[in-house]
């Protein structure tokens, strides 16, 4: 993230007020007082986690947070970060999430725009890279001029920054709820009885909604590894217990677990659903061929969460839209039904208009069967000598070469470039041929650069800025 664009937000109603006072106590804690929750390490039960959110209550209350504050967080993935959050939510305030990974100077920056009346921090550093959760306790500092919730919001999120400076997105304890009740209608998507594997970063709508809310939610008990990489993710799954287990992560986690070498037999595991960006072709049959389950798919917005699944694979790279969702096609892009702006204090319209938020992602949509396919984005469509040239087109022919495991494709100065993840015995050569012949002459990248790996935003998706990009290039080989 390069910055932080927020205007003024306008006057509105207090936090949560279209959701009921006790939601949080109704929809997210309530259950048998021994029932298990989360594993962060350990098992906790739903009892302990009360006690614990009441725990957080009480010092933020200590700290002046009440019925329409503000209050920012910034903690890694931990339990503290779910009792931090569930507990603002019981005093009614509005709560901003901050990824723990941000520097000191990004911080200041939101805070300044955002102008939080609390700021939840660690008296520690996280853990490691690697590290699944960390274990902090949190701290509730006070902030001078913070200023309490200007708009009816329960949420404040930030979009991942893959293309350029995060979005300020907001969201009611109503439309979390109506999200939930989306997730609740699948019958694919894990429920009572069935148990979650969470890779997603929880700061981000796949991990918060889909991932901790939900399970709390449908009393599907929520696992974080203790290691985010191949071992620790597949010793998470393959933990004791007789539960049905899905792992939600993004395609990165996929391409992970699909060249693990001689994974253990996972006799529970029923399924891996990812989301964030265009799966490569190949990784779902791959993914399958590995682990004899499907490897689910997603499309959604941090504005809106979940827009449309396909959790079984067989609709792929179609989907099936959530109840209630609402979809139409305006000259080529999506665009989805909803009654308000996501966007508190910008008027934008072309980000959302008469009831009607532009993605900005191009899509196929079968009006017989109401399944939508994402293209990509809109805007990766570009000219190249008066020849209209689709980006994710030639991306998604690179990372279907046997040499490559991921691309991407940018325009720059006039010219395509591309970036592959490569082994470092790849034979660059045969790439440059499958290119040639896969490709006409206009559609091809001037310049390959072949890296060890990509660089990702803090959600793992694929970075996408040209600069951000060239200079990983130029960096020398570790």
């Amino acid at each position: 993230m390069t910055g932080i664009s927020l205007p003024a937000l306008p006057p509105s109603s207090p936090p949560h007020a279209d959701a009921p006072d006790d939601w949080v106590a109704r929809f997210l804690l309530a259950g048998p007082e021994d029932a298990e929750c989360l594993r962060f390490g350990t098992p906790v039960d739903r009892a302990t986690l009360r006690a614990l959110v009441d725990e957080q209550a009480a010092r933020l209350t200590a700290a002046g947070l009440g019925p329409g504050g503000t209050a920012a967080l910034r903690l890694p993935p931990s339990l503290g970060f779910v009792a931090a959050l569930l507990a603002c939510w019981q005093l009614r305030a509005q709560v901003t999430l901050l990824d723990h990974r941000l520097t000191d100077h990004e911080i200041a920056l939101a805070v300044e725009r955002l102008t939080p009346q609390v700021l939840v921090g660690s008296e520690h550093r996280p853990s490691a890279a690697l590290r699944g959760f960390s274990e902090v306790e949190p701290v509730a500092v006070r902030l001078p001029g913070g200023r309490p919730a200007r708009t009816g919001h329960a949420l404040v999120q930030l979009s991942s920054g893959s293309t350029g400076p995060a979005k300020v997105i907001a969201r009611t304890a109503g439309d979390l709820l109506r999200e939930l009740d989306c997730y609740r209608r699948l019958a694919d998507f894990p429920g009572e009885g069935e148990r979650v594997v969470l890779l997603s970063s929880v700061v981000h709508v796949l991990g918060l909604v889909g991932g901790l809310l939900n399970s709390l939610y449908a009393h599907a008990p929520l696992t974080v590894p203790e290691r985010m990489t191949a071992a620790g993710i597949l010793a998470a799954v393959g933990d004791e217990g007789e539960r049905p287990t899905t792992v939600i992560g993004v395609p990165f986690h996929a391409e992970l677990l699909a060249g693990a070498a001689a994974p253990p037999a996972l006799p529970r595991l029923r399924r891996m659903v990812v989301a964030g960006e265009l799966v490569r072709p190949g990784l779902p049959a791959a993914f399958t061929a590995r682990y004899g389950v499907p490897l689910g798919t997603m499309y959604g917005m941090t504005e809106l969460g979940v827009i449309a699944t396909d959790l079984d694979g067989a609709l792929h790279p179609a989907k099936r839209p959530v109840h209630g969702m609402e979809l139409r096609l305006v000259a080529g892009e999506l665009q989805l039904g909803t009654a308000a702006s996501p966007y508190p204090g910008l008027d934008d319209p072309t980000r959302w208009s008469d009831g009607w938020l532009h993605t900005r992602d191009a899509a196929e949509l079968d009006r017989a069967t109401g399944l939508v396919t994402v293209l990509g984005r809109r805007d990766s469509q570009v000219s190249i000598g008066g020849l209209k040239v689709d980006l994710t087109e030639v991306e998604l022919i690179l990372a279907a070469l046997p040499q490559v495991r991921e691309a991407v494709v940018v325009f720059d100065e006039g010219a395509i470039e591309a970036y592959l993840a490569a082994d470092q015995d790849a034979d660059h050569a045969l790439v440059r041929d499958g290119l040639t012949r896969r490709l006409a002459a206009y559609k091809r990248p001037r310049r390959l650069s072949f890296l060890p790996q990509l660089p990702r935003t803090a959600t793992g998706k694929l970075l996408r800025d040209p600069a951000a990009l060239r200079a990983t290039a130029a960096e020398p080989p570790r």
